[in-house]
């Protein structure tokens, strides 16, 4: 038991503890100081002298990132010859299901174990806060109660095969516009109510290790401030881990030592004035001693001394594939289908295709990237399911748009880190759909994206729209399915689409006078000023934002269409335990009313009538995804917790409950409330 925190602490935790203090005790300054520094750009340094192995990092979040610069080198050793490409972590957040993001993170487990690879840089995570941010589709969505439930899940099948994850980027990161310039201006309140949840049910998962943000916090660079590190993250958050930092994103030696944090990546940069600073008496030996201390401790505490390559087979691969392929089926969200175009049946005698990403795999690129091994093709996929009845036309005129029986054209975008791209398709994409719309209204228009687009001019028109993200290496055959009638789409959205970047909250971001750019300006980079984004919507992102301003997204939070229909009923809210346990109890029940087997996700909402504070219209604090044959019902329960209910007190720091009036709203979107109750706490 920790005395100061009164929390348990696992035994195999408190030998990692005392292992660390026993090797710091061997090593002689020089090693302390070439420690906190990282070693050849991916790794942790080795201490030979100890015994102590180099210990490999990779990225990233939905696969393993295979590093083509190692193949012929004596860190070979470290390549796999093919890594599993899963969809998006977006696309993930969008199947609401926890289970499957225990069993996508362990299969990217397994491939670090026969990759010899002992840290995975992620799950990241940061706030879907624009729709511009380039990094969007490595991250889980807008809300902090989904993002926390799917990433709880993520860390726990990451680390069930030895492998250690690293939550990122802490914090408030949310714009690749020359990143390590941007100063977000954050309260504290919101934080903790929006930013930081995901990183707490993270800790509290078991994950050794934070990288910290390139941008900075109220002033000062999240990696080298003491504010962020050792108050909000060490003591606030309760963590007491290995912190790094993002790759050279702190500048001020003294700083990063005093802050709190642990290791500065890719190399010691900041850091090599750490002997100059020892010696000037600015450090104390003790800040070396901590530092090496946390890095041991999560290395320890992961086994990664000790750790040893392990075979991935053809039988491993083939599972992870399925994996990745079931993750697609429940991601794609079905944002249109009027008049029931979808699925396309035998009635349907030509289907043509058309647009580039009918030939080309959608994935987003930097760090991220993740190429596969087996990339299946849309078109190829569509031939298998409506064999010669498909054909391809890159410019199809317009007879021969007419004529077809049903249209399908794919649209995208290629987002990456290091920069931000438009809420607006480019120029050529948008031309296109408008002519297909307007000359086949039976189009099916297929989006390839890490985040939302504008859709105004063309949605209306559009007969079918499916959201299919970026699918990994199996996501069109998914697509194909679901377009076919093999599988009835199940993804709900994970952020809310709005009609014009403008009614965004995030919207103004950019400095005046500034314009997107694409491609990487390390070296312009440096020589841009800081730049302030101030989050004046505090506690209100996301749905909350919309819903408190009656701003109407084109596409809420939460939506997508499935090919049956489910009806809610006998919603019943316990309160009895409440004062006893802090426990709210919410049953109801759910009906699949249609003739196809079919899965809904149902969200439970609360909202505080009246407040001593602001707060939303209502909050995400449960959700459940129920699998329903036709005609079947289940029974639905749902517990929710006294800090369910609370909010961030920023005058005592820590959560508050307020007694008082409270509506739990049960629905199948944040827009499609079923059933509601009143109660009183």
């Amino acid at each position: 038991m920790n005395k100061k925190t009164n929390k348990f602490i696992p035994r195999s935790y408190r030998q990692a503890g005392k292992k660390a203090e026993l090797m710091l005790a061997s090593m002689t300054t020089e090693e302390k100081i070439a420690f906190i520094g990282g070693d050849r750009s991916f790794f942790i340094r080795p201490i030979p002298r100890l015994n102590f192995p180099e210990i490999y990092m990779t990225d990233a979040t939905q696969g393993v990132h295979i590093r083509e610069s190692f193949a012929g080198t004596d860190l070979s050793k470290y390549q796999l010859s093919s890594s599993t490409s899963f969809p998006c972590p977006i696309a993930l957040a969008s199947t609401w299901n926890t289970e499957i993001s225990y069993r996508y993170a362990r299969a990217i487990g397994e491939e670090c174990r026969a990759g010899n690879i002992g840290i995975l840089l992620g799950p990241g995570f940061n706030n879907y806060r624009i729709s511009q941010c380039g990094r969007n589709f490595e991250y889980f969505g807008e809300d902090p109660f989904l993002r926390a439930k799917m990433i709880s899940e993520y860390v726990k099948g990451l680390q069930s095969t030895g492998t250690m994850a690293v939550l990122k980027h802490f914090t408030a990161n949310n714009t690749d516009y020359f990143r390590r310039k941007s100063n977000s201006i954050v309260d504290e309140r919101t934080l903790n109510e929006i930013y930081f949840p995901p990183f707490k049910a993270g800790i509290e998962a078991g994950a050794p290790a934070v990288m910290t943000a390139y941008n900075l916090l109220n002033g000062e660079w999240c990696g080298q401030s003491k504010y962020v590190i050792d108050e909000l993250l060490r003591k606030q958050l309760g963590f007491n881990g290995l912190v790094m930092t993002d790759w050279w994103s702190v500048y001020d030696g003294e700083k990063v030592i005093k802050s709190g944090q642990d290791l500065e990546m890719p190399a010691a940069s900041a850091l090599k004035d750490a002997p100059r600073l020892l010696d000037e008496g600015k450090i104390k030996i003790e800040d070396i001693d901590r530092m090496v201390g946390n890095i041991l401790r999560a290395c320890f505490i992961m086994k990664l001394d000790k750790r040893r390559k392990t075979m991935c087979g053809k039988n491993y691969y083939e599972k992870h594939e399925l994996t990745a392929l079931q993750t697609a089926r429940e991601a794609i969200v079905l944002l249109k289908n009027d008049k029931n175009l979808l699925p396309l049946g035998k009635r349907t005698k030509k289907i043509l295709v058309t647009g580039e990403y009918a030939k080309k795999i959608a994935m987003g690129g930097g760090s991220a990237a993740v190429k596969g091994y087996n990339n299946r093709i849309l078109l190829d996929e569509l031939k298998r399911e409506f064999k010669d009845r498909v054909m391809y036309l890159p410019e199809p005129d317009i007879s021969q748009l007419k004529t077809a029986g049903a249209v399908i054209c794919t649209v995208g975008t290629e987002d990456s880190e290091a920069w931000d791209r438009p809420f607006e398709l480019p120029g050529e994409q948008e031309k296109k759909i408008k002519t297909c719309v307007k000359n086949n209204p039976n189009t099916v228009i297929i989006v390839f994206s890490g985040g939302g687009i504008r859709m105004t001019d063309w949605h209306k028109k559009a007969g079918a729209i499916i959201y299919a993200w970026y699918g990994g290496q199996t996501g069109n055959k998914a697509v194909a399915e679901i377009i076919a009638g093999k599988i009835n789409p199940s993804g709900k959205l994970p952020i809310s689409i709005e009609k014009e970047f403008k009614d965004s909250p995030g919207c103004g971001y950019l400095p005046k006078g500034a314009e997107l750019y694409t491609g990487w300006h390390e070296e312009q980079e440096k020589g841009e000023p800081v730049y302030d984004i101030h989050y004046k919507e505090g506690v209100f992102a996301g749905y909350r934002w919309y819903e408190k301003k009656k701003i109407p997204p084109l596409y809420p939070f939460g939506f997508g269409f499935s090919y049956t229909s489910f009806v809610y009923s006998a919603l019943a809210v316990k309160t009895d335990m409440f004062l006893k346990k802090g426990i709210v109890e919410i049953n109801f029940k759910i009906k699949n009313i249609g003739k196809r087997y079919g899965l809904e996700t149902a969200q439970i909402y609360i909202q505080d009538l009246r407040s001593s504070i602001p707060r939303p219209v209502k909050e995400l604090k449960g959700f459940t995804k129920a699998r329903l044959a036709p005609g079947k019902n289940k029974s639905i329960r749902v517990e929710l917790t006294k800090k369910d209910f609370s909010f961030w007190n920023p005058e005592n720091k820590n959560w508050f409950f307020e007694a008082g009036t409270f509506v739990i709203h049960v629905g199948s979107s944040s827009k499609d409330i079923r059933l509601k109750k009143r109660i009183k706490l």
